[in-house]
């Protein structure tokens, strides 16, 4: 049985697997090579080789309510997108109020997990790692949860941009960046249009004499404010919007969804328009980066081409002269030195994941890979979710039939009644290596419709889809029918109100008493900061459309035709096609040009 659990970094996603693991009665051992938790959080003046680093102004692009862990609200006084040095006090709270700095080694580094010489019977890891006082220590683990984050090795593609050598200016990654102090006066090129790009763009124009933008292919740009001033993620990530999305013709999703980005500001005359829809990649989330360009602080070009003594080369011919710095917001390469190469299956070096999690190669899985994944979405939920599905998968290790070749079509053994029985009682297990295999790729070409890029297509995850997956395995999905019946006030704000942590606790394994109030007050949280001057309350009456009578009614037609949506959506689908068709016509004869 698997009883002691390694947990590589102290991160966001070290300190839940450490509190998960604790719950089901493991234990966990954390390595954290820095001497504090927080991770990617962390600020640091000077980034240190081989760890993340951020940017001093960086703000969360996910709402609190949104990304907090299942159990434990962040304050009600914490603004709703916060500052990174807020995030790292809620850590801390998290930390304090479930006892789990006691389980982390700090200032010691992982050198190696490798698996020990019976894992084929055992199932369990060697672990090297170098103490504070560089003494090399070994353990036996019987299993493993990589929580050190890929954010650490800078992508920097010098090599593409010919001339780089004899620039005269500076070039550098945004891992080094920490704020436009150095950029004053100056003019300075941007390269790379994702969220940090488009924060650093925007900032270093503050200061510097001329900021230009480089990008490839543009982004659809969005602000973390909804209608209302609400924040963006609590009135999009909802259950609703979810089944609609799936429903509707994607094209007039998209069209609607573009049309009301271009009303706030015309992507097309800003220069930023991508040539894919909105909803085929994760959008750019920036309140501030179209204001810029309206003020003329911020100019958009096309792709870098190359460089030439003291200025650059776009891809259209222009050419900017006196460049004094570019900085390179080119992503970063997911490694994991430590880990046996025999994991880095793919062609380009990269981890075959089944559901981004498991290492579908292992003969038992008792390692998991935690926050290898992009989502439309908040990260924190997802990744403590993996964390209780891998934990799960953990303790049930014996019953993974990965390689085994006497399993019949249901995926257990003939003749073990037994493992069935303990299957339905909660603990999870997973399919032969080779349907993990082709689960892997069936998802990688169905994200290649969008992203084209096989590396890039692999990561990608639909939010709710993906953790009511995961929640299914581990015992925590909603009912929503039977939320329905009983009751049907939570089962509103569940699935009309946004897909917040708290609804995975309110059954099941974990299950946590104040899940159901934490619900219930999430908009009341979200209000909270923005009550710092008295302002005259107007009168409300009770409205008939709250009535438990009417709710239930009107969610039993939602829900039955959810319940035959199996039957319904054949009949749709000539609907759908004909109104994709339709929309291309209209869109292409009224609304180009």
């Amino acid at each position: 049985m698997v009883r002691r659990v390694a947990v590589v970094g102290a991160g966001s996603s070290g300190l839940a697997c450490i509190k998960i693991c604790v719950d089901e009665g493991l234990e966990p051992v954390c390595f954290e090579s820095s001497d504090d938790i927080g991770g990617l959080w962390r600020f640091k003046e000077s980034p240190e080789p081989e760890r993340s680093s951020i940017y001093r102004s960086l703000v969360v692009n996910t709402s609190k309510e949104m990304m907090c862990f299942s159990d434990f609200p962040m304050p009600a006084d914490y603004p709703n997108y916060m500052h990174n040095s807020e995030l790292l006090q809620y850590f801390r709270l998290y930390a304090e109020h479930f006892h789990l700095l006691r389980y982390i080694n700090f200032q010691t580094t992982v050198r190696s997990v490798t698996q020990r010489p019976d894992f084929s019977l055992s199932g369990q890891w060697d672990v090297v790692t170098i103490n504070r006082d560089g003494e090399e220590e070994r353990h036996v683990f019987d299993a493993v949860l990589v929580c050190s984050g890929h954010y650490t090795q800078p992508a920097l593609p010098l090599s593409d941009f010919p001339g780089y050598e004899t620039f005269s200016g500076r070039c550098f990654h945004s891992w080094e960046y920490k704020d436009a102090d150095a950029c004053q006066g100056k003019r300075v090129v941007v390269v790379g249009i994702g969220n940090s790009g488009g924060d650093i763009a925007v900032e270093i124009s503050r200061s510097a004499k001329k900021t230009f933008l480089s990008t490839r292919k543009g982004a659809w740009v969005i602000s973390r404010m909804s209608t209302s001033g609400l924040p963006l993620d609590m009135t999009a990530i909802t259950r609703v919007n979810n089944i609609l999305t799936l429903l509707l013709p994607k094209t007039l999703v998209n069209w609607a969804a573009e049309r009301a980005l271009n009303h706030k500001y015309d992507h097309r005359l800003y220069g930023l328009k991508p040539s894919h829809r909105l909803l085929d990649r994760r959008p750019l989330i920036n309140d501030d980066l179209p204001g810029r360009i309206l003020q003329g602080a911020l100019v958009l070009r096309p792709n870098l081409r190359g460089f030439m003594d003291s200025g650059v080369v776009f891809e259209d011919g222009t050419v900017e002269e006196n460049i004094d710095a570019v900085v390179f917001c080119t992503g970063y390469k997911a490694t994991f030195p430590f880990l046996p190469s025999a994991l880095s299956e793919g062609p380009h070096g990269e981890f075959t994941l089944y559901k981004r999690l498991f290492p579908p190669s292992l003969q038992h899985p008792t390692l998991a890979i935690m926050g290898l994944f992009q989502t439309k979405g908040p990260i924190m939920p997802i990744v403590e979710m993996q964390a209780r599905w891998a934990v799960k998968v953990f303790s049930g290790k014996h019953l993974t039939l990965s390689h085994t070749h006497t399993h019949t079509h249901t995926g257990f053994k003939e003749m073990d009644v037994s493992v069935c029985a303990v299957y339905l009682q909660g603990v999870s297990c997973l399919p032969s290596e080779e349907k993990m295999l082709e689960v892997i790729e069936s998802e990688r070409k169905r994200n290649m419709k969008s992203y084209l890029c096989p590396r890039q297509a692999a990561l990608q995850v639909d939010y709710i889809s993906y953790l009511d997956f995961m929640a299914k395995e581990v015992g925590v999905r909603p009912n929503l029918l039977i939320l329905l019946l009983r009751d049907p006030v939570l089962w509103v704000k569940i699935f009309f109100g946004p897909c917040t942590p708290y609804q995975y606790r309110l059954t099941g394994p974990g299950q946590w008493a104040g899940a159901r109030h934490a619900i219930l007050t999430q908009w009341t949280r979200v209000a909270q900061p923005f009550r710092t001057r008295e302002v005259p309350e107007p009168e409300t009456r009770p409205s008939i459309l709250l009535s438990p009578w009417l709710l239930t009614f009107g969610g039993s037609v939602i829900m039955v035709v959810l319940l035959y949506k199996n039957k319904l959506i054949p009949a749709l689908q000539g609907a759908a096609q004909f109104l994709d068709r339709s929309m291309i016509f209209i869109r292409d004869t009224w609304f180009t040009g």
